[in-house]
């Protein structure tokens, strides 16, 4: 595999520098609306990034609720994120529309990776897209656990393989 110099930095391979492009619709296994608000807009007229990440957040919490399979208030298992990352091809401002796609890419003994696309209403492909890793532990010890059978069960709907 070829390597590319960075001068200052350590050796990356081509593969590692190929950038990001956005994905269609058709990509993602589950669709989620999210209301833009106006405080969501930041100095440069769009949304501000840190936004995208409570979108992801919405998107994936909000899909597990209404599945059933996580209890916010008093359930024994909660996720955790460990590992975090989007990348931005368009703008989204208010007051748009936004529908975030979810799947899952890893469904492991304990943690999940899940990937969020971030669409303007009807748009073909990602405004944005990201991912999340949450690994499930104990409520009170917060040591990781096997993920309980319905939340596997609401996952397996959302798995792509590559």
């Amino acid at each position: 595999m070829a390597t590319v110099e960075c001068p200052g930095r350590v050796k990356q391979s081509a593969a590692m520098s190929s950038r990001p492009h956005p994905e269609p619709r058709s990509a993602y296994r589950h669709f989620r609306p999210i209301q833009t608000r106006w405080a969501d807009n930041d100095a440069y007229g769009h949304v501000n990034n840190v936004v995208y990440y409570a979108w992801f957040d919405t998107a994936v919490n909000g899909y597990l609720i209404e599945a059933g399979a996580l209890d916010i208030h008093a359930g024994a298992t909660i996720g955790l994120v460990i590992e975090t990352r989007c990348n931005y091809f368009a703008s989204l401002a208010f007051p748009q529309q936004v529908e975030a796609g979810l799947r899952v890419a890893h469904l492991g003994r304990s943690s999940v990776r899940y990937e969020v696309g971030l669409f303007a209403h009807d748009a073909p492909e990602a405004a944005a897209a990201g991912h999340f890793i949450h690994v499930y532990v104990d409520r009170h010890t917060r040591r990781p656990v096997e993920l309980p059978q319905a939340l596997r069960a609401a996952l397996q709907p959302l798995i792509v393989t590559a």
